[in-house]
C-alpha cells in the first residue's frame, strides 16, 4: 500500500480557478503519493490568470494546467480514479458521468474567487482565500492514514474534510 498512487479528480463547472488550484496543490503536496487532475462540466477553455499568478508566486506547478471537460475522465483510456472531489456547489449538484472504477466522492465547496468583482487587489485576495482553504483541506487529505482506514471510514473522512474551513 505504501507504493500505491491515488488518482484524484477535482471538479468545478468552469475548470478555471478552484479545481485548477486544487490540482496543482495536490500534485505538489501529495509528494508523489497522489496524481491530481481537474476538469469541469462546462469548461471555460482557459485557466484564470489570477489562479496561475498565485500558483507561480507560491512555486506550485502550472506547466500542465489547462481547462478541460470532465468527459475526458469518463473515457475507457482515462486514468482509473480513486477520488472525485467537487469544489463548487454547481458541479456538486450536476449529474456526473459514470466514472470507471467507482471512485470515492466528496464535496469540498469553496467560494468562487473568479466571481469576485471590483479591483484586482480584491480579486487577488479572493484567490488567496480560496487557495488557503484548499491547501488546509488537501494537507488534511494527504495526512489521512490511508493504510489503516477501511473503505467506509476513508469515504467518511474525505467527506468530513469538506466540512472544515
Amino acid at each position: 500500500m505504501a507504493d500505491l498512487v491515488f488518482n484524484v479528480l477535482f471538479l468545478c463547472t468552469g475548470n478555471s480557478a478552484r479545481s485548477i488550484l486544487a490540482e496543482s496543490l495536490l500534485n505538489q503536496l501529495g509528494q508523489g503519493r497522489f496524481r491530481a487532475f481537474s476538469a469541469g462540466s462546462h469548461p471555460g477553455g482557459r485557466v484564470n490568470p489570477f489562479a496561475l499568478e498565485l500558483l507561480e508566486k507560491n512555486h506550485f506547478p502550472t506547466g500542465n494546467l489547462r481547462s478541460k471537460s470532465w468527459g475526458e475522465f469518463a473515457q475507457p483510456d482515462a486514468p482509473q480514479l480513486d477520488f472525485v472531489i467537487t469544489v463548487c456547489d454547481n458541479a456538486a449538484g450536476e449529474v456526473c458521468p459514470v466514472w470507471p472504477g467507482q471512485p470515492m466522492t466528496a464535496h469540498w465547496g469553496i467560494p468562487d474567487p473568479a466571481a469576485v468583482e471590483g479591483r484586482d487587489d480584491a480579486k487577488r485576495r479572493a484567490f488567496v482565500d480560496a487557495m488557503n482553504q484548499l491547501q488546509r483541506r488537501i494537507s488534511t487529505f494527504v495526512s489521512l492514514p490511508f493504510h489503516t482506514l477501511d473503505g467506509l471510514k476513508l469515504q467518511q473522512a474525505v467527506r468530513e474534510i469538506g466540512k472544515t474551513a
